[in-house]
């Protein structure tokens, strides 16, 4: 497989690009943009106060960071119906100008490379509320069963200027930060990393709970949930020693989730074996209750799936491998390691997120139940593929590719570890990958050129198919009585995945390409084996 596209490949990348009509707001949100190229953010210290029944909330955040190279402008995000209330450098009042959600600060303070600054932003308002969370974002203000405030954020690929003012691009993950919420006194707030402090205001009938994270996080990692919320937890001793278990759900689901919530260890024993240690070990673990189905917040996973295997009690790969564990604790948890760990630098790079995190569904599997039970699972969800769309998106537009990314993406991966045949070097690229991207962001790019190298095979070709069309790979054959003859067609240029197959009991390999060829068989009763993600045709 060689470094060429097929002219088919540029075709329906170029119909699915120009598809679409992008607007300047797209472009200063989805790319680095001269005023963010310049700085380098390094601590986020957001304070903010939420007010659950007006629905309302007020604070601000004060961003630090290095400066790269000289500029008197610097974009920071924050989504309307939030306004900025003020900004401000070393206690110096600044102008600013916005287009939507962008705000350019006219900086007065020379910036000087190499330099440390920070920059007070307050803001306040009715933020967006989520109709359909996790999907569509925003804050969900709901009540509990006791007609209790609660709420929850969530905002990936809205961006987390949906709530808080910051950075808005991925490309840039802060190195550590501050959470400090101020809620009603009978309520918890629970965000991400560790508890420091809890600290009951003499008055006004507040108390606030002082988070702080001390590794790199993503901004869309980043959440607030609050809740009539009681707190329990328990120690797993893993590759890097005794990490923390924290669970925070409302009083009423306490037994439920002492029981459910035992699928923890069992998640962070596979994901370990395949992934290398979890990355977070210095922010604990937490599975936080939320009135959502859930998300991959950093050492705050979020859970809302009602105490129940499967996805919301439904198997998606129609096998019933799928309800022998818990989607969203399996599901969400293995977005520490794909998604908080290694983290795409652009959104049309979303499939390294969810291509791999799906995929962690049938390792859980494989490594808990065998490889037969996760093939089975695998193979399943493909009857959820549409091939709608390429599961790249479009670049520095903050345009995601096709939903696809997700069991498109776990049988393109399921693929590949067929074509390497050695499970053991299989791991290896897998714990590797963490071990090599570790607390970064990265590109589509990187991440095949670390496969092809570690496994010493040219992918991409194969990268290309799966990932850059909707193009399914298709083997037409014939048979006759002691011959089978076969080429591919629907590929892209130099695709030349072998695949095995089965006559009787004997195990066989072909090596198709555009061209027919033919081949002696013993047997003409051909299996294709399933565990490739090709389509066959008998002419």
């Amino acid at each position: 497989m060689k470094i060429r596209f097929a002219t088919v490949l540029f075709l329906v990348t170029l119909f699915f690009s120009n598809a679409q009509n992008f607007t300047k707001q797209d472009t200063l949100r989805g790319s680095i943009t001269p005023e963010r190229a310049w700085w380098d953010v390094n601590y986020y210290n957001l304070n903010i106060k939420v007010q659950p029944e007006k629905e309302f909330i007020a604070g601000y955040n004060i961003i630090r960071y290095k400066v790269l190279e000289e500029s008197d402008i610097i974009q920071i995000d924050l989504q309307k119906p939030l306004k900025i209330d003020a900004v401000s450098q070393d206690n110096i009042d600044l102008d600013y100008t916005s287009y939507g959600s962008a705000h350019f600060i006219h900086l007065k303070k020379k910036q000087v490379p190499g330099e440390y600054n920070e920059l007070y932003v307050q803001y306040s308002g009715n933020p967006k509320k989520a109709i359909r969370a996790p999907w569509d974002g925003g804050f969900s203000w709901k009540k509990d069963d006791n007609s209790k405030p609660f709420v929850a954020t969530s905002c990936q690929g809205l961006g987390a200027s949906v709530w808080w003012p910051n950075k808005d691009h991925m490309y840039d993950e802060v190195d550590s930060m501050r959470i400090a919420i101020d809620v009603p006194k009978d309520l918890v707030a629970v965000s991400n990393g560790r508890l420091r402090e809890e600290y009951l205001y003499d008055f006004g009938g507040y108390k606030l709970y002082d988070w702080f994270v001390s590794n790199p996080i993503n901004n869309y990692g980043v959440n607030v949930n609050i809740g009539d919320y009681v707190n329990f937890g328990e120690k797993y001793e893993g590759e890097k020693g005794t990490l923390d278990l924290d669970y925070y759900v409302l009083h009423d689901n306490l037994e439920k989730a002492k029981k459910q919530f035992k699928q923890t260890p069992l998640m962070l024993e596979a994901f370990e074996h395949w992934f290398g240690p979890y990355p977070f070990y210095e922010d604990s673990f937490k599975l936080v209750e939320v009135p959502y189905l859930g998300m991959e917040h950093q050492s705050s996973v979020t859970y809302g799936n009602k105490y129940q295997n499967g996805y919301l009690g439904k198997d998606l790969s129609g096998t019933g491998w799928g309800l022998k564990f818990d989607f969203i604790i399996i599901h969400e948890a293995g977005h520490e390691w794909f998604a908080n760990n290694i983290t795409y630098k652009d959104i049309a790079d979303m499939w390294i997120h969810e291509g791999f995190t799906a995929y962690s569904e049938n390792l859980y599997l494989d490594y808990h139940f065998g490889t037969k039970a996760a093939s089975e699972y695998v193979i399943g969800t493909r009857a959820n593929i549409q091939n709608d769309r390429p599961i790249i998106g479009t670049y520095n537009v903050n345009n995601k590719g096709s939903g696809d990314m997700y069991y498109k993406g776990a049988n393109m991966l399921h693929t590949l570890r067929q074509l390497i045949e050695d499970d053991e070097l299989w791991r290896q690229v897998l714990r590797g990958l963490n071990a090599e991207f570790y607390h970064q962001t990265v590109t589509t790019e990187q991440i095949e050129n670390y496969i092809s190298k570690k496994t010493k095979k040219d992918l991409s070709a194969f990268f290309n198919q799966y990932l850059r069309t909707t193009l399914i790979p298709k083997l037409e054959y014939k048979l006759d009585d002691t011959t089978i003859t076969y080429r591919y067609v629907d590929i892209v240029e130099d695709f030349d995945m072998p695949v095995r197959v089965f006559t009787g009991e004997t195990e066989k390999w072909l090596f198709p390409s555009k061209e027919w060829k033919t081949e002696t068989l013993q047997n003409q009763n051909v299996v294709f084996d399933e565990n490739f993600y090709i389509e066959h045709q008998k002419l």
